[in-house]
């Protein structure tokens, strides 16, 4: 079993900045993918970026390209989400997800995080 929980969300104006960070326990996430997903009010829940742990291969919603960077800290078996330059249509809960990887572009993720709440102003 692999327990995640999600930490650094809050209230943040618009062109400012927050760093996720989601804690693995349990297990070592070495075979592992990781996604950051996010739910909007009235939205279907989102893919908005993911990582192999293995190998640091990446991937990005366009919508979050050149912004949002994901990244691993093998240290602390903690993957996180710095995200720049926020928008309200950032607002949402975010999530983050571990499966097997290598597949990582999927809504199919077999243990999930609580959620943070993320709320841009404008």
């Amino acid at each position: 079993q692999v327990q995640l929980v999600e930490s650094g969300g809050g209230l943040v104006q618009a062109g400012g900045s927050l760093r996720l960070a989601c804690a693995a326990s349990g297990r070592t996430l070495s075979s592992y993918g990781v996604g950051w997903f996010r739910q909007a009010p009235g939205k279907e829940r989102e893919l908005i970026a993911a990582i192999i742990w293995s190998n640091g291969r990446t991937y990005y919603r366009d919508s979050v390209k050149g912004r949002f960077t994901i990244s691993i800290d093998n240290a602390r078996n903690t993957v996180h989400l710095q995200m720049n330059n926020l928008n309200p249509e950032d607002t949402a809960v975010y999530y983050c997800a571990a499966r097997s990887a290598p597949v990582i572009i999927t809504m199919r993720y077999d243990y999930w995080g609580q959620g943070t709440q993320v709320t841009v102003s404008s």
